[in-house]
């Protein structure tokens, strides 16, 4: 993390490791930009965040460029790869480093004056895990083994790997990403689909208070974008009320309740779609309306509804990819990692999109085979 005055308010840094700084890369075939100057009407990708968006920022009115903010290094550089923005600007060892693995950018500028990085805890905390840093970082510095890891990183010999070779040692992390992303899409649509059936009667019940009820769960949580109530169960909740929530936990509670909205739709929809009159002549021959609803309108409902139960199953597998943001290590983080170290970004992507579209297959397939079953 770079140090910097504003963050030493909120963290307690150990001994700088790196002096940083900014530099501006272009497409590597692209001879038209040589400094800063050339900049002018033109668009800069930047990573959020970095000490190239604030050094970027700053200049911005002077050069006359706009920027192009990026959550990640990867997009960034593709951005400058296809021509939609002219350059960027990035922090000096993650853009050495990329140019070094074959991002297709060049550097054309000097190092830019910058930040130092150092390892961060929480202001008074950890002052033990700090002072075992800074006793490592010594250590390292005096054996080489620092210079090391920089010549590793930024040095002349940094070698790419073939497409091959990256996929092959992938594999392991991508099946990683995948298993994850199965096994949070079950257990998710396992607590989904018991709000979904709470709900869902209760959306279809003869008290106006109860329907209510449902009503206001199936807005609120249909209504929230899928992003906002993630932070707001992970981070707006554990602040509030001063405890940790485990990332899987928060996950799961998200996709649930967003998944269990929806259900509740789908279990109304299907239960609605039987012929109202099966209802009245069951009551009229005297079962008693729970018995009625269990026995005689459910089980014709559920044919309706299981289409609409496998797709919203194919929706929450693909909406676990969001749950990246608060550190679930799905099958797309997965891949933005491998990425991030690669920079094979368009064989990477095809590789997680095939495989999305393979377990998407097999269950619209599966969906299939049960509508055909249920129907006869």
């Amino acid at each position: 993390m770079s140090i910097t005055d504003e963050r030493k308010k909120k963290f307690d840094f150990s001994d700088p490791y790196f002096d940083s700084g900014v530099v501006m890369a272009i497409k590597k075939d692209d001879n038209d930009i040589k400094s800063y100057e050339d900049l002018k009407g033109k668009k800069v990708a930047v990573k959020t965040g970095t000490e190239g968006y604030a050094f970027a920022e700053k200049n911005k009115d002077k050069y006359g460029y706009t920027l192009v903010p990026f959550d990640d290094s990867a997009s960034m550089y593709e951005d400058v790869k296809t021509g939609n923005s002219s350059a960027a600007f990035d922090d000096y060892p993650v853009l050495a480093y990329g140019v070094k693995v074959g991002n297709g950018l060049k550097i054309v500028t000097q190092k830019e004056s910058g930040a130092q990085y150092g390892f961060a805890v929480k202001k008074d905390q950890n002052t033990e895990l700090l002072e075992k840093f800074n006793r490592g970082l010594t250590n390292i510095r005096a054996n080489g083994t620092y210079d090391d890891i920089l010549d590793r990183y930024i040095g002349s010999d940094v070698e790419k790997d073939s497409f091959w070779d990256t996929l092959v040692a992938s594999a392991p992390a991508l099946l990683l990403g995948l298993w994850n992303t199965i096994k949070l899409t079950f257990i998710s649509l396992f607590f989904a689909a018991i709000l979904g059936l709470v709900f869902g009667f209760l959306k279809v019940s003869r008290s106006t208070f109860l329907r209510g009820i449902a009503t206001v769960y199936v807005d609120i949580f249909r209504g929230i974008p899928l992003i906002v109530l993630a932070f707001f169960i992970y981070f707006g909740i554990p602040q509030a009320f001063g405890f940790k929530m485990d990332p899987n936990l928060a996950a799961v509670l998200t996709l649930s309740l967003n998944a269990g909205a929806y259900i509740t739709e789908i279990i109304r929809g299907g239960i609605l779609a039987v012929d109202k009159g099966q209802m009245e002549a069951a009551r009229s021959l005297g079962i008693p309306y729970g018995k009625s609803m269990m026995k005689i309108i459910l089980p014709q409902a559920v044919r309706v509804m299981v289409p609409s139960f496998i797709n919203q199953f194919v929706i929450t597998l693909k909406d676990t990819s969001i749950m990246s943001v608060i550190g679930i290590v799905e099958l797309t983080q997965s891949g933005k990692i491998i990425i991030a170290r690669t920079f094979e970004t368009s064989g990477i992507w095809l590789v997680v999109a095939i495989m999305y579209l393979i377990v998407i297959t097999l269950l619209t397939k599966l969906s299939n085979v049960l509508e055909r079953r249920l129907s006869k």
